[in-house]
C-alpha cells in the first residue's frame, strides 16, 4: 500500500512540476525579471560599468586611411578617365575619452565633449611612413574656384594668380600634410583679403586632440531605449544644413553605445558629425565575436538612395532640388563650401556611373560596408567598422583655365575605416553576463526536464508494480520429475 502511494505521489508531483514549468515558460517570469534587472543596471550613472565604459571606452579604436593616387593628371585635364591606385592603410590609434562630464535634469541627462587623439602606428601601416607622396585633387583650389566662379572680376584675379604660381587642379602632398594640414599658397593669399578663410588645409586639420562640440545624451534612467541617445549637439536639438525638418533631426547615439535588449526587427539610429546627418541601420545576420553572440546591423541602400528610390532623402539635396545619384551625399554645406561629396569606399552601393567614371574602383561588401555587431542582451558594440569615402566634385569652369577640359565627375580622394573590436578582458565580462542570463532564462526548462524525469520514474515504477506475482505452483517449474 505504501509502495503504491509513493508511486502515485511521484506521478502527481511530475504533473505539477510540468504544469508549473509550462506556466513559467508562457508567462516569461524569469525572462521579465532578467530584463528588469538589465534595464536597471545599464544606465549612465556614476559607479556603473556602463558609465565607465561610456566615459572611457576600453576597446582600442583604429583609424585607417586609404588614399587614391592619381596616375594620369595630364590626360584627365584633356577629358579622359582618371586612373587611380589605392595606397594604404595608414593606421592611427584613436583615443576618445569623454571630458567635461556633467549630469543634469535629475540625472536623466549627461553632457560631455569627446576630444579625439590620433597616434600613428607604423607597424600597422603600409611602408610605415607618413611622408609617402600622394597626387590628388587640389581641394583648396577647387574650393576657391567653386566659391568665386560667379564673380567675374575675382575669378580672373584668382585664375591669374594661380597661373603665376603654377597652381593647378591637382597637387602632390604627403599623407601627413593631406591629413593634418599644410599652409596652402592660394589660401594664404585669399586669407589676407578674407581673414575668415583659413590659410591652412587638411582633411583632418584641427581634428587631432580636439573635440567636435558638446553632446547632451539621455542616461536611460527613464526609458532604457533612451540609453546614450543624443538630444543636443553644440547646444542645438537639430541641424540647420538641410532643407527638410526630417533630414535636420538628430537621431540615435554616436554608434559607440546602444541600448540593451535589442531585437532583430528594430531600426538602429546613429548620428554622425562626420557626415553631418543622422542615419539608420537594420539587422542583417547573426554573428559571433570572440565567443559573444551578436546581431549585425548595417545601413541599407535606402539611406543614401536617390529621391526616386527614397523620397525622404529630398531634404539632403543642396541647394534644394539639386540631387545627386544613389550612394552619394553632398556635404559642402557643412564643410565651409568645399565641393566635398561623401560615399562608401570605392562607391560601394552607389550608381554604376560613378564607379565607371574612375578607373581603379573595385567595390566589394566585405571591405567597404559599414557594420555594427551588437550584443543584443547588453547593447555593447563588440565589433564595428565605419567606412566612409571623401570625394571632390570636378567640372570644367570657363573662367578658370586650370580646369582644362576635365569631365564632370566625382573624384575619390581617400576613404577611412574606423574600426573597433572588443578587447579580451571586456569580452570575458560580456560572456559571463550572457552565460548567467542564459542560465536564468533556462530555469523553467530545467524545471520542465526535472518534471519529465519524475514522469519517467513514475511510469517505470508503475509498470513494475503491476506485474502479476502468481501462486507458488505457478511460480514453480513447468516440468516436474516423476517419482
Amino acid at each position: 500500500m505504501k509502495k503504491s502511494c509513493c508511486i502515485y505521489s511521484t506521478g502527481v508531483l511530475s504533473l505539477v512540476v510540468l504544469i508549473v514549468s509550462i506556466a513559467l515558460v508562457l508567462s516569461q517570469v524569469f525572462q521579465n525579471a532578467l530584463n528588469a534587472r538589465i534595464k536597471k543596471e545599464i544606465i549612465l550613472k556614476n559607479g556603473t560599468d556602463a558609465f565607465e565604459a561610456w566615459e572611457n571606452p576600453p576597446p582600442p579604436v583604429y583609424m585607417q586611411f586609404y588614399f587614391f593616387d592619381l596616375k594620369n593628371p595630364s590626360e584627365v585635364l584633356l577629358g579622359e578617365t582618371p586612373f587611380v591606385e589605392e595606397k594604404g592603410p595608414y593606421t592611427y590609434r584613436e583615443f576618445r575619452p569623454k571630458e567635461n562630464v556633467r549630469f543634469s535634469d535629475n540625472d536623466t541627462k549627461v553632457s560631455a565633449t569627446m576630444p579625439k587623439t590620433y597616434v600613428f602606428v607604423p607597424e600597422m601601416s603600409v611602408g610605415r611612413r607618413e611622408d609617402d607622396p600622394i597626387r590628388t585633387v587640389n581641394v583648396p583650389a577647387i574650393t576657391m574656384i567653386e566659391k568665386f566662379k560667379t564673380h567675374p572680376s575675382l575669378s580672373n584675379l584668382i585664375s591669374s594668380y594661380m597661373k603665376s604660381q603654377n597652381i593647378g587642379l591637382f597637387v602632390t602632398r604627403t599623407v601627413h600634410e593631406l591629413l593634418w594640414g599644410y599652409k596652402d599658397p592660394l589660401l594664404a593669399v585669399v586669407h589676407k583679403v578674407r581673414p575668415d578663410i583659413d590659410e591652412y588645409f587638411g582633411l583632418f586639420y584641427k581634428m587631432n586632440t580636439t573635440d567636435d562640440g558638446e553632446y547632451v545624451v539621455l542616461t536611460g534612467e527613464q526609458d532604457y531605449k533612451d540609453f546614450a541617445r543624443i538630444v543636443e549637439w553644440r547646444g542645438e536639438s537639430s541641424l540647420d544644413w538641410w532643407t527638410s525638418e526630417t533630414c535636420n533631426m538628430i537621431n540615435g547615439t554616436d554608434a559607440a553605445s546602444f541600448h540593451p535588449l535589442i531585437t532583430k526587427n528594430e531600426t538602429i539610429y546613429i548620428f554622425s558629425s562626420d557626415l553631418c546627418r543622422s542615419l539608420y541601420a537594420t539587422f542583417e545576420k547573426e554573428v559571433h565575436v570572440k565567443g559573444i553572440p551578436a546581431y549585425r546591423f548595417v545601413p541599407p541602400k535606402e539611406v543614401f538612395a536617390n529621391i526616386t528610390v527614397n523620397p525622404a532623402n529630398a531634404g539632403f539635396c543642396v541647394p534644394a532640388g539639386n540631387c545627386l545619384g544613389s550612394g552619394l551625399l553632398n556635404v559642402s554645406v557643412c564643410k565651409q563650401g568645399a565641393p566635398i561629396i561623401m560615399s562608401s569606399p570605392h562607391f560601394y552601393q552607389a550608381d554604376q556611373k560613378y564607379i565607371d567614371d574612375v578607373a581603379g574602383m573595385n567595390p566589394n561588401k566585405e571591405d567597404h560596408q559599414t557594420i555594427m555587431d551588437i550584443n543584443p542582451l547588453t547593447g555593447i558594440l563588440v565589433r564595428g567598422a565605419k567606412r566612409v569615402q571623401v570625394n571632390a566634385f570636378l567640372e570644367r569652369i570657363e573662367a578658370f583655365s586650370q580646369t582644362g577640359n576635365v569631365s564632370t565627375l566625382v573624384f575619390p580622394v581617400m576613404y577611412l575605416n574606423e574600426s573597433v573590436e572588443i578587447d579580451a578582458e571586456s569580452a570575458d565580462k560580456v560572456k559571463s553576463v550572457v552565460y548567467q542570463a542564459n542560465v536564468v532564462i533556462n530555469i523553467p526548462f530545467i524545471i520542465m526536464a526535472f518534471g519529465i524525469l519524475l514522469g519517467v520514474i513514475f511510469i517505470v515504477f508503475l509498470c513494475k508494480n503491476r506485474e502479476p506475482e502468481g501462486t507458488k505452483e505457478e511460480q514453480g517449474p513447468l516440468l516436474q520429475a516423476s517419482s
